[in-house]
């Protein structure tokens, strides 16, 4: 199977899993992986720095309205927030409150599947990395798949992108 045939399967895979489109266009993903040797945090860091803003539930980067950002979607007391992250400092640039559309719905089915999670989205992203020489990880998404919590965590190296599943238990 070729690479650009793998990535769109993987796409589709993601889709599947989390129910977001965010991955499924191949410009999106070339437009991160252009800007990613830009990015001086990691998504691990990203994920530590909106701690102070609540638990962190996803995160990722993206290129949205032209500008490469690194998003973190926390949850604190039954609210959801989207927390966007200086990618060059690490320090929380805006957080912005997430209360209707596709982007609740998929906050509550994060801040589900992190319920029955035992290890960090961090963790997870970890492992994904150590596993995959070479290749950063750019997206985190906890789902819950036959009852277990696992992070759908995608990652790119140049041009090349995969995602695997990674166990929160």
């Amino acid at each position: 199977m070729s690479n650009k045939r793998l990535a769109t399967v993987l796409s589709i895979g993601v889709i599947a899993a989390t129910g977001s489109l965010a991955w499924s266009d191949e410009h999106e993903t070339a437009a991160v992986a252009k800007n990613l040797p830009t990015a001086k945090v990691t998504l691990q860091q990203g994920l530590t720095a909106a701690e102070s803003q609540g638990k962190p539930i996803s995160g990722k980067y993206e290129v949205e309205d032209g500008h490469f950002q690194l998003s973190v979607y926390t949850a604190e007391s039954g609210k959801f927030s989207e927390v966007l992250i200086d990618h060059n400092t690490g320090k929380i640039a805006k957080t912005e409150a997430i209360t209707e559309g596709d982007d609740l719905a998929d906050a509550k089915k994060q801040i589900e599947a992190c319920a029955k999670s035992k290890k960090s989205l961090q963790s997870a992203i970890d492992q994904a990395e150590q596993a995959s020489t070479g290749y950063r990880a750019v997206s985190v998404t906890p789902r819950v798949s036959g009852g277990r919590a696992v992070a759908v965590v995608t990652l790119v190296k140049g041009t090349s992108s995969k995602s695997v599943s990674e166990p929160l238990e």
